[in-house]
């Protein structure tokens, strides 16, 4: 319920042509009474940080999460000391957000950060901001090609790790031995195909996996009625398969479906990559043990500890330098100019699914 009311929230007021502005909950909550519209030339009230987050489009659940993070340290630090503003498109077009980050300009904001629908199309909106003594960082993911044109880039995960602890979760639910498939996204999605690659070597490299063995992969291509099919068929095919790990939010939840459908919960198991929300209810009814993912409001409230080091603690944003996030630990920007807010994926069981399934 909270998040449908945010998500209208937030997309009434880009219709309006207004920016919403927070100022930190506590608990990752916006009540509606603290959600505030405001016309662009109207005199916002001052305040000494100012942060804009500018996710891929208005109304994603998955970048509410993140700003779930940014409210959860700005209450830790104190709401006095902030204006935050959660503003963007609402589409995810490779130019839709040059005019949020000129309004962040004209805000005199110290620090942006954005999920960027473009690689190459806002390099030079970005390069005013850092030309106006604004921080601009991307987060959830880089700007491939283009990094010169940002300060750092908060990442949520190792992404070198997914392969690796994919395979060690099946692993643990179908007791290191038999056959399972792989149902990935398209055949050429760059992502998904690094993660196998690194699936197949640590079948390969890690005797601790010898006795299971790799059937297939196959494509649902992000569709979750193709993503159906190509389970069904996996299950028509190999009767006695024990596993289907799934490296995709959407197909992840077509092969639960097909797998509880079918009556083979907990005979086949289904793990892979997903959203809480999407995956409480075949966690809940046992046809996924566990899945993993990363978890989208650390990475806010990584970026608001970052913002508050280089104000109040001399931080300055390059590689080598370290920072805390108080409840999280301390971050070290990598040689690349990324901050990973985590090593390796998060579990997501029946021990946390309705804590996170609320927020994401």
């Amino acid at each position: 319920m909270r998040k449908s009311i945010l998500a209208a929230a937030l997309i009434a007021a880009a219709a309006a042509g207004g920016v919403v502005v927070f100022f930190g909950f506590g608990g990752g909550k916006a009540p509606d009474a603290r959600i505030a519209v405001l016309e662009t030339d109207a005199p916002a009230k001052s305040k000494e940080i100012t942060i804009h987050f500018i996710p891929k489009n208005l109304g994603n659940p998955y970048f509410e999460a993140v700003s779930t993070g940014f409210y959860d340290a700005i209450s830790e630090l104190g709401d006095e000391t902030f204006k935050y503003v959660y503003t963007g498109p609402q589409t995810a077009e490779p130019d839709s957000q040059i005019e949020f980050v000129k309004k962040a300009i004209e805000d005199k904001a110290d620090a942006i950060f954005i999920a960027a629908n473009s690689s190459t199309a806002l390099n030079a909106v970005f390069g005013e901001a850092r030309g106006a003594g604004i921080r601009v960082y991307s987060i959830n993911l880089d700007i491939p090609g283009s990094e010169a044109y940002r300060d750092a880039a908060i990442m949520p995960v190792n992404f070198n790790t997914i392969g690796g602890a994919q395979i060690e979760l099946l692993g643990s639910q179908i007791g290191y031995e038999g056959p399972f498939a792989i149902l990935s996204a398209t055949a050429d999605a760059p992502d998904q195909n690094t993660w196998i690659g690194l699936m197949k070597k640590a079948l390969e490299e890690n005797p601790k996996y010898a006795d299971m063995k790799l059937l297939e992969v196959v494509y649902g291509d992000d569709q979750p009625e193709k993503s159906a099919s190509e389970t069904e068929a996996l299950l028509s095919k190999y009767p006695d398969i024990k596993g289907i790990v799934v490296p995709s939010s959407v197909g992840i939840v077509a092969a639960c479906r097909v797998v509880r459908e079918s009556g083979l919960s907990g005979k086949v198991k289904v793990t892979g990559l997903g959203l809480p929300s999407e995956m409480a209810e075949f966690v809940d009814d046992g046809t996924c043990e566990g899945f993993q993912l990363w978890n989208p409001p650390y990475e806010g409230y990584i970026g608001v500890y970052m913002v508050w080091a280089e104000k109040k603690e001399g931080f300055v944003p390059v590689p080598g330098a370290k920072f805390k996030a108080r409840k999280l630990g301390e971050y070290t920007i990598q040689p690349n100019g990324q901050i990973l807010t985590l090593e390796t994926p998060m579990l997501y069981d029946k021990s946390n699914i309705d804590r996170y399934s609320a927020l994401f």
